[in-house]
């Protein structure tokens, strides 16, 4: 019989938790920390006393805002593909419908409506094996 690992955080709450407000500065600040110290976001998280949910909208507001650091490894790269799909009348796809945007880690694949599925489906195939 094995015994169990001794308790290593133990913690007690007393009273009714009081609702944590942090300013802007604060946000950006822990929100840059997060993208650029290497550690994983749930650590970073920890040591500030955030719950990693909490840090993850965080970072996912500041993209929208477009207020992410540039971190070379985490930048976008195109694929340099150019993929033309033609119906089977011979016409091209609506040029003004909305594309399918697919991301797959730092890849986006746009996808034009009435674009070919089983071209699609071989250039996703790639993507997935050359990742």
């Amino acid at each position: 019989m094995t015994t169990p690992e001794p308790t290593r955080r133990l913690s007690v709450f007393t009273g009714v938790a009081k609702r944590r407000n942090f300013t802007a500065e604060e946000k950006a600040r822990i929100v840059a920390e997060s993208f650029e110290s290497g550690d994983s976001v749930c650590s970073v998280a920890r040591r500030h006393g955030l719950m990693a949910a909490q840090l993850f909208a965080w970072r996912k507001n500041a993209r929208l805002r477009g207020e992410v650091p540039n971190i070379g490894k985490r930048q976008t790269q195109p694929l340099g593909l150019e993929i033309q799909s033609v119906s089977a009348n011979g016409e091209h796809p609506a040029a003004e419908a909305a594309p399918i945007e697919i991301a797959i880690g730092a890849m986006i694949v746009r996808v034009p409506q009435g674009f070919d599925a089983a071209t699609l489906q071989a250039v996703l195939q790639a993507l997935k094996a050359a990742a």
